[in-house]
Protein backbone atom coordinates (compact mmCIF):
# COMPACT_ATOMS: atom_id res chain seq x y z
CA UNK A 1 0.00 0.00 0.00
CA UNK A 2 1.29 3.47 -1.33
CA UNK A 3 -1.17 6.20 0.16
CA UNK A 4 -0.99 9.92 -0.33
CA UNK A 5 -2.07 12.45 1.90
CA UNK A 6 -5.01 13.09 -0.72
CA UNK A 7 -5.84 9.60 -0.06
CA UNK A 8 -5.93 9.48 3.51
CA UNK A 9 -8.63 12.61 3.40
CA UNK A 10 -10.84 10.98 0.56
CA UNK A 11 -10.73 7.54 2.54
CA UNK A 12 -12.00 9.91 6.14
CA UNK A 13 -14.20 11.74 3.65
CA UNK A 14 -15.87 8.34 1.83
CA UNK A 15 -15.82 5.95 3.79
CA UNK A 16 -16.12 6.52 7.42
CA UNK A 17 -12.93 4.97 8.28
CA UNK A 18 -9.81 6.63 9.01
CA UNK A 19 -6.41 5.84 6.85
CA UNK A 20 -4.59 4.11 9.59
CA UNK A 21 -7.63 1.41 10.04
CA UNK A 22 -6.76 1.03 6.00
CA UNK A 23 -3.18 0.93 6.50
CA UNK A 24 -3.87 -1.99 9.36
CA UNK A 25 -5.79 -3.95 6.42
CA UNK A 26 -2.28 -3.51 4.45
CA UNK A 27 0.48 -6.45 4.65
CA UNK A 28 2.76 -4.18 3.45
CA UNK A 29 3.24 -0.68 3.58
CA UNK A 30 5.34 1.78 2.12
CA UNK A 31 5.97 5.69 2.62
CA UNK A 32 4.84 8.21 -0.17
CA UNK A 33 8.11 9.83 -0.62
CA UNK A 34 10.62 6.68 -0.12
CA UNK A 35 11.39 6.88 -3.59
CA UNK A 36 14.05 4.09 -2.35
CA UNK A 37 11.43 1.75 -0.96
CA UNK A 38 11.85 -1.91 -2.57
CA UNK A 39 8.89 -1.94 -5.38
CA UNK A 40 10.52 1.54 -6.65
CA UNK A 41 12.90 -1.02 -8.61
CA UNK A 42 12.19 -3.09 -11.66
CA UNK A 43 13.86 -6.39 -9.89
CA UNK A 44 10.80 -6.35 -7.51
CA UNK A 45 8.69 -8.63 -8.64
CA UNK A 46 5.17 -7.72 -8.51
CA UNK A 47 2.22 -9.19 -11.07
CA UNK A 48 1.19 -5.33 -11.48
CA UNK A 49 -0.22 -2.78 -9.52
CA UNK A 50 -3.67 -1.32 -9.22
CA UNK A 51 -4.33 2.87 -8.11
CA UNK A 52 -7.74 3.02 -6.81
CA UNK A 53 -8.80 5.95 -7.05
CA UNK A 54 -6.48 7.46 -9.39
CA UNK A 55 -6.69 11.22 -9.09
CA UNK A 56 -6.25 13.16 -12.43
CA UNK A 57 -2.79 14.69 -10.85
CA UNK A 58 -1.57 10.93 -10.39
CA UNK A 59 -2.94 9.81 -14.04
CA UNK A 60 -1.10 13.36 -15.17
CA UNK A 61 2.49 11.87 -13.27
CA UNK A 62 2.11 8.70 -15.08
CA UNK A 63 1.08 9.72 -18.52
CA UNK A 64 4.21 12.52 -18.66
CA UNK A 65 6.90 9.91 -16.72
CA UNK A 66 6.87 11.98 -14.06
CA UNK A 67 8.16 9.96 -10.86
CA UNK A 68 8.42 12.39 -8.05
CA UNK A 69 6.83 10.25 -5.16
CA UNK A 70 6.81 6.50 -4.89
CA UNK A 71 3.37 5.84 -6.45
CA UNK A 72 4.01 7.23 -9.62
CA UNK A 73 7.79 5.78 -9.73
CA UNK A 74 6.23 2.26 -8.70
CA UNK A 75 3.19 3.13 -11.40
CA UNK A 76 6.31 3.95 -14.03
CA UNK A 77 8.36 0.44 -13.12
CA UNK A 78 5.18 -1.66 -13.56
CA UNK A 79 4.81 0.16 -17.33
CA UNK A 80 8.56 -0.05 -18.22
CA UNK A 81 8.63 -3.62 -17.21
CA UNK A 82 5.58 -4.29 -19.18
CA UNK A 83 3.36 -5.58 -16.13
CA UNK A 84 -0.32 -4.88 -15.64
CA UNK A 85 -0.82 -1.43 -14.71
CA UNK A 86 -4.96 -0.18 -13.41
CA UNK A 87 -5.93 2.70 -12.82
CA UNK A 88 -9.10 3.57 -11.26
CA UNK A 89 -10.21 7.13 -12.67
CA UNK A 90 -13.15 8.48 -11.37
CA UNK A 91 -13.18 12.12 -11.86
CA UNK A 92 -16.21 13.54 -14.13
CA UNK A 93 -17.30 14.86 -16.46
CA UNK A 94 -14.12 14.84 -18.34
CA UNK A 95 -12.20 17.40 -20.17
CA UNK A 96 -10.10 17.05 -22.92
CA UNK A 97 -7.19 17.51 -20.90
CA UNK A 98 -8.35 14.33 -19.03
CA UNK A 99 -8.99 12.20 -21.91
CA UNK A 100 -6.14 13.09 -23.88
CA UNK A 101 -4.27 11.77 -20.53
CA UNK A 102 -5.72 8.77 -20.21
CA UNK A 103 -5.33 8.39 -24.46
CA UNK A 104 -1.47 8.94 -23.25
CA UNK A 105 -1.20 6.21 -20.39
CA UNK A 106 -3.24 3.92 -22.86
CA UNK A 107 -0.87 3.94 -25.25
CA UNK A 108 2.03 3.32 -22.50
CA UNK A 109 0.14 0.38 -21.47
CA UNK A 110 -2.39 1.70 -18.67
CA UNK A 111 -5.35 -0.41 -18.37
CA UNK A 112 -8.35 2.60 -17.64
CA UNK A 113 -10.71 0.96 -15.48
CA UNK A 114 -13.15 3.60 -14.12
CA UNK A 115 -15.46 2.50 -11.35
CA UNK A 116 -18.59 2.55 -13.97
CA UNK A 117 -21.06 0.50 -12.40
CA UNK A 118 -22.98 -2.26 -14.25
CA UNK A 119 -26.46 -2.85 -13.91
CA UNK A 120 -27.88 -6.39 -15.33
CA UNK A 121 -26.47 -8.02 -12.02
CA UNK A 122 -29.03 -5.87 -10.13
CA UNK A 123 -27.18 -3.96 -7.17
CA UNK A 124 -29.14 -3.35 -4.54
CA UNK A 125 -26.45 -1.48 -2.29
CA UNK A 126 -23.40 0.51 -2.53
CA UNK A 127 -20.86 -2.52 -2.11
CA UNK A 128 -22.75 -4.22 -4.53
CA UNK A 129 -21.55 -1.55 -6.83
CA UNK A 130 -18.34 -1.22 -5.49
CA UNK A 131 -18.11 -5.22 -5.42
CA UNK A 132 -18.66 -5.21 -9.44
CA UNK A 133 -15.52 -2.86 -9.69
CA UNK A 134 -12.77 -4.46 -7.47
CA UNK A 135 -13.91 -7.96 -8.96
CA UNK A 136 -13.39 -6.01 -12.31
CA UNK A 137 -9.95 -5.09 -11.41
CA UNK A 138 -9.19 -8.15 -9.93
CA UNK A 139 -9.65 -9.98 -12.86
CA UNK A 140 -7.74 -7.67 -15.02
CA UNK A 141 -4.82 -9.03 -13.16
CA UNK A 142 -5.33 -12.59 -13.18
CA UNK A 143 -6.06 -12.66 -10.10
CA UNK A 144 -9.04 -15.72 -8.99
CA UNK A 145 -11.35 -15.04 -5.74
CA UNK A 146 -12.66 -18.29 -4.28
CA UNK A 147 -16.17 -16.50 -5.29
CA UNK A 148 -17.23 -14.07 -7.50
CA UNK A 149 -18.73 -10.63 -5.80
CA UNK A 150 -21.08 -10.01 -7.89
CA UNK A 151 -22.69 -11.83 -11.11
CA UNK A 152 -21.33 -12.14 -14.28
CA UNK A 153 -23.39 -11.33 -17.74
CA UNK A 154 -24.82 -14.55 -19.18
CA UNK A 155 -26.00 -13.25 -21.99
CA UNK A 156 -29.74 -11.50 -22.30
CA UNK A 157 -33.15 -12.90 -23.10
CA UNK A 158 -32.88 -11.43 -26.68
CA UNK A 159 -28.85 -13.18 -27.18
CA UNK A 160 -30.59 -16.94 -25.77
CA UNK A 161 -33.85 -17.71 -28.86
Amino acid sequence: LIMSSAAATTIGLETGMTAEQVIQLADVTYRFKDIAAAVSSGSFKTWGMVIAPCSMKTLAGIANSFSDNLLLRAADVVLKDRRRLVLVARETPLHLGHLRLMVQATEMGAILAPPMPAFYHRPETIDDIVNQTVNRVLDLLAIELPHDLFTRWHGGKASRE
